[in-house]
């Protein structure tokens, strides 16, 4: 029972510190952004868009979901809709 206890106790502490990091991803993109906008220029393209059309080119486009989660904090559906963004933007220079 105790054994029970401690297993479940550790599962909710690495649940939750896997979502404080993600937010704190989240809030760092944001806070980047918000910057970007006060300064009064334009959203600048992200430096990591360099490598995700990279990939992209090589149609790994998997991978520069991935990718693009991991560097803007996104979920699953935002990073796929983040790289097609980008495929169309490849496709309409």
């Amino acid at each position: 029972m105790e054994y029970t206890f401690v297993s479940v106790v550790l599962i909710i502490f690495i649940y939750l510190t896997f979502k404080v990091n993600k937010l704190e991803q989240n809030v760092k993109q944001m806070k980047h952004t918000l910057e970007q906008v006060t300064k009064g220029g334009e959203i600048l393209e992200h430096s990591v868009d360099d490598r995700l059309y990279e990939l992209i080119q090589e149609g790994k486009d998997i991978k520069a979901i991935k990718e693009a989660r991991e560097a803007l904090g996104l979920s699953l559906l935002e990073g796929k809709e983040y790289v097609e963004a980008l495929k169309d933007k490849i496709n309409n220079s």
